[in-house]
């Protein structure tokens, strides 16, 4: 399980989302292990029954007016229940004044209270975004991502099979280097996203030459920072006895963070053009992509091809007959 201290969290984002600390600075030892926020407006009016503890609690307008409005003996009992739990933190927003009673428990059971400048909804959505990508399920594959044509194509393959020599025969064609090497995923929203593993830049190990700057040797519209992952093609070297795929009639998957991608088994052989092929089945992604399978309908012309060619051979048989 993913986590991320409240500390940390602090110290990383505080200008980000205009953050103070109000409470002791031993407050922000707690963890946060959710990804939601929560607003406990009905935990504030003593239901607990399903109270969402576990994450980060805004408190809004909405929240601090409500609790402003009790008297000092129920906001004391009432805070203090709300306080027994297993509280990440609270996040007052638009900088509004803390009741001293929340102030004075959240310090005496160790739960941080940080004020935002920021609005209620604009500090949500921000902190939500944020929090997504913190706690998305990633993974790190031995490959190369491209855009080409707006489809993003994972190169993968034994090293040395040529998938950056493939990636920079595309980028000199027009297409888009996201990163070489090492692809990082991650999972958001049951996309998978394709970025590098580090700020470097987009740099590419071309074996006999060594390191190249692709943005510099081709320009800014030659790189991306991140790319949705498409499909996936596998360099592998031909082999006279492999079977390989020669209509596409049958479609292969491949399992990726629980996210199933199309796969093609591409053989690589000397001569062969293989930045043309990855280009062929960009182009081939978007016709299915918009309902055109060429092997389908091919396969239904040749059928009816064969049909009305065994009609017209009946209709000559029982011309003779």
């Amino acid at each position: 399980m993913k986590k991320l201290s409240v500390k940390e969290f602090y110290n990383t984002k505080n200008e980000d989302f205009s953050l103070t600390l109000l409470t002791n600075p031993e407050t922000l030892e707690n963890q946060i292990i959710s990804q939601y926020l929560h607003r406990p407006g009905l935990a504030l009016s003593g239901y607990f029954e399903r109270y969402s503890y576990n994450r980060i609690q805004i408190l809004g307008e909405t929240e601090i007016s409500y609790l402003q409005s009790m008297k000092d003996e129920k906001l004391y009992d009432r805070i203090k229940e709300l306080c027994v739990y297993e509280i990440p933190c609270f996040i007052v927003t638009k900088g509004l004044s803390v009741p001293e009673q929340l102030e004075y428990l959240a310090n005496e059971m160790k739960i941080a209270i940080l004020l935002s400048k920021m609005s209620t909804d604009k500090l949500y959505h921000s902190l939500r975004k944020y929090l997504e990508d913190v706690f998305a399920a990633t993974k790190s594959i031995h490959g190369t991502l491209v855009d080409v044509f707006g489809v993003g194509i994972l190169l993968t393959g034994k090293s040395g099979i040529g998938k950056g020599e493939c990636a920079l025969d595309l980028v000199e064609r027009g297409q888009c280097l996201i990163t070489d090497d090492v692809v990082k995923i991650i999972l958001r929203d049951d996309v998978l996203m394709g970025t590098s593993t580090n700020d470097y830049g987009h740099y590419m190990e071309v074996r006999g030459i060594g390191l190249v700057d692709i943005e510099k040797m081709f320009g800014i519209q030659a790189v991306r920072i991140q790319k949705r992952i498409d499909a996936q093609i596998e360099l592998m070297p031909w082999q006279d006895n492999m079977d390989y795929e020669r209509i596409g009639l049958s479609d292969n998957y491949v399992d990726i963070l629980d996210v199933k991608i199309p796969i093609i088994y591409l053989p690589v052989s000397p001569g062969k053009n293989v930045s043309v092929i990855v280009e062929v089945v960009a182009m081939n992604h978007i016709l299915k992509t918009y309902g055109y399978d060429a092997a389908k309908v091919y396969t239904e012309k040749l059928q009816e091809d064969i049909k009305r060619k065994a009609k017209v051979r009946n209709a000559m048989i029982d011309d003779k007959e």
